[in-house]
């Protein structure tokens, strides 16, 4: 079965087809550094992590580039920008302005607008009235802006200044990759003005199609509105990671499809952590590393598969992992042997988008907060119920496990003994 991805210019689902066989170029755009990074900043990280790693296993040679837009820095290589607006104005499609400016002529691309979906009349008629001289159409957005006072400049052939916020990216994707390759991607929101500007920009430049295909990543929504720094209703990473587990925010992340949106509270990270407690509890006893499986075959590793060749379908991908849960769950006590090979499927098929990879008593037992009894102390509480049940004083037994069930602890015996978890 080929890879189909859904691709935003075409809004079809379609196969990939690399440019050059088994190598796939991949730009996608980063984050413009204003302040800590929040959830919506960390999907579209984590997103295209998930497709890297998956192309990667496919047997893809990828070659991925990110960027981080931050202006400031001292060491930033400006002449492929330069070079690209030069090409711009030769070719007709951007004109210097007299105060130093200079800006793309939107009427010149015949197709602008043609990803995003908006009709150039339509976005003409709707402009904000500016009192902007230097511009010949409200459409046209800057390539070059002149240098301001206390604004980081460089020299250019226009005098001294800094490049406009769509450029930078048009010139770092076809310096690193060429000018036609194979996947540009970010987030949803870039698709207009900023991917649409790109395309116009590169194609204007270099003649050829820019990407091949456009993948663009949803939302994460607070009471259904966008998260945003604009609207204040937005969580930083950091701030998460106080409570849930970087694996855990992952979860919450790629348990939705990359292209619907998602809403972040709580209660859907709870569920993002029962989940992975769900999926590490099977590995627990069960899981040895050295057990032999046949990687890519069979049920589970087919359904998984045949879910991330559909346009990246995490969700159902997820739902092969519980059922391998569940299977090894089953054989556990009837054939150890077995469970073990369908550990080390699971732990690998996980491994692929990015989870359990770790040790399951250590993910089991850890906690992303404080609250709770320490490892010591439920240890201590765990010894003291055993030595009550040797001298079968069940009721005490019995308060010690609902006194660390109140705690958040869950008590399994089997065995091998009693484990725990948070």
């Amino acid at each position: 079965m080929t890879l189909h991805i859904y691709d935003s210019l075409t809004r079809k689902l379609l196969p990939l087809e690399p440019l050059e066989p088994g190598k796939v170029r991949m730009y996608v755009c980063g984050i413009t550094v204003y302040d800590y990074c929040h959830i919506g900043h960390a999907r579209m990280v984590v997103v295209f992590d998930m497709i890297s790693r998956w192309l990667r296993a496919s047997g893809y040679e990828l070659n991925y580039v990110r960027n981080i837009t931050d202006i400031d820095d001292k060491i930033i290589k400006m002449q492929a920008i330069i070079d690209m607006i030069v090409k711009l104005i030769a070719n007709g499609h951007a004109y210097a302005a007299a105060n130093g400016d200079v800006y793309y002529d939107v009427s010149t691309f015949e197709s602008y607008g043609q990803l995003s979906g908006k009709r150039v009349d339509d976005l003409r008629s709707g402009a904000r009235i500016e009192v902007n001289e230097a511009k010949t159409d409200p459409l046209d957005f800057v390539l070059w802006k002149a240098a301001k006072p206390d604004e980081p400049q460089w020299e250019s052939p226009w005098g001294p200044g800094r490049p406009g916020w769509h450029i930078e990216c048009s010139a770092m994707a076809t310096a690193c990759l060429g000018d036609h390759f194979d996947i540009h991607g970010g987030g949803m929101d870039l698709q207009f003005p900023h991917h649409e500007n790109e395309i116009a920009q590169s194609v204007g430049a270099t003649g050829a199609r820019f990407a091949q295909v456009w993948l663009h990543n949803g939302f994460v929504q607070v009471d259904d509105e966008k998260m945003s720094k604009s609207l204040g209703n937005f969580f930083t990473i950091r701030e998460v990671l106080k409570k849930y587990r970087g694996e855990e925010i992952r979860a919450f992340i790629l348990m939705s499809h990359y292209r619907s949106p998602v809403n972040y509270s709580d209660q859907q990270l709870d569920a993002a952590r029962a989940a992975l407690t769900r999926l590490y509890t099977a590995l627990r006893g069960a899981d040895n590393r050295g057990a032999e499986h046949r990687s890519y075959t069979g049920e589970f590793a087919t359904r998984f598969s045949a879910a991330m060749k559909d346009d990246f379908n995490t969700p159902v991908a997820f739902a092969v992992l519980f059922d391998l849960a569940r299977e090894i769950n089953r054989l556990r006590d009837t054939d150890p042997a077995a469970a073990a090979t369908h550990a080390a499927l699971l732990r690998e098929l996980g491994g692929i988008i990015g989870f359990l990879q770790d040790d399951p008593d250590a993910f089991l037992q850890g906690t992303g907060d404080s609250a709770g009894p320490d490892d010591a102390a439920i240890q201590a509480a765990i010894d003291a119920r055993n030595a009550a049940r040797a001298r079968k004083d069940f009721a005490e037994s019995d308060r010690i496990r609902d006194e660390l069930k109140d705690a958040g602890i869950t008590l399994e015996d089997g065995p091998a003994g009693t484990t725990w978890r948070r």
